[in-house]
């Protein structure tokens, strides 16, 4: 099964050059730690796909949640595994997504983060879907004391947010990083305007793919002129990030 539902689609991406140079700055290729990717024939298959697509560098971003309350010291042994069992030419990076949850919390009192960028000065975050931590400015100023700048996970997709809050979290400082899914209906209609609004308004700093699954993607890849306007923009900042 390849990373596109059809070669044609891979002829056509290939072709474009849309993805030659992308950075993917959210993933779930880390094989058997969360919800995304289970095992390691699935995770070399996606990157052998990357490869084939042009993308050169991948920051595998594992959950770090209640659900999935992963060590960060397990995670660098999942990732010398797969660093042994890879050998293309993507460069493959570690950090994680980091729920706003109790579980973070604590990991604020330790310190014990996988921070993304070259830096090692950013921070991953993620709120529910539905509603935001009670203490959500608190958790930011937080973040920021220990010397981090917060990079807000896919912030389309969080229903409860206005375009308020987003002027809001983008005057505080925080950094949004869109999927690029978003932009072809994978998360729905609304996180669709809310992302080309985003786009818009220039408050774009990343994009990812936040890959679960290669179905997934699979079934929502749509190439309408529509949506490749606004895929090209988000592609350039992928090329051209703020870290």
């Amino acid at each position: 099964m390849g990373f596109w539902p059809f070669k044609k689609k891979v002829d056509t991406l290939r072709a474009a050059g849309l993805l030659d140079g992308f950075t993917d700055w959210h993933s779930h290729i880390l094989p058997g730690v969360d919800d995304g990717i289970p095992d390691m024939e699935k995770s070399l298959e996606v990157l052998a796909a990357y490869e084939d697509l042009g993308v050169k560098r991948v920051w595998l971003t594992p959950h770090i949640m209640e659900d999935f309350p992963n060590e960060t010291s397990f995670l660098r042994e999942r990732f010398n595994e797969l660093l042994l069992e890879y050998n293309g030419n993507i460069e493959l990076r570690l950090a994680s997504e980091n729920m706003l949850d109790s579980l973070f919390e604590d990991r604020l009192e330790k310190n014990d983060f996988l921070p993304i960028g070259d830096e090692g000065n950013h921070l991953l975050v993620e709120t529910s879907y539905f509603s935001p931590p009670m203490n959500f400015d608190e958790l930011i100023d937080d973040i920021k004391h220990l010397g981090y700048y917060p990079v807000l996970a896919h912030p389309e997709r969080y229903r409860y947010m206005k375009e308020e809050d987003y002027e809001k979290l983008k005057l505080r400082g925080v950094l949004f990083q869109t999927n690029m899914m978003s932009l072809v209906g994978m998360y729905g209609d609304t996180a669709r305007k809310k992302a080309e609004w985003m786009l818009k308004k220039g408050m774009i700093n990343l994009t990812g793919s936040d890959l679960h699954r290669l179905s997934a993607t699979q079934r929502n890849l749509d190439e309408s002129p529509r949506n490749r306007e606004s895929l090209d923009q988000l592609l350039s900042v992928a090329k051209n990030p703020a870290l």
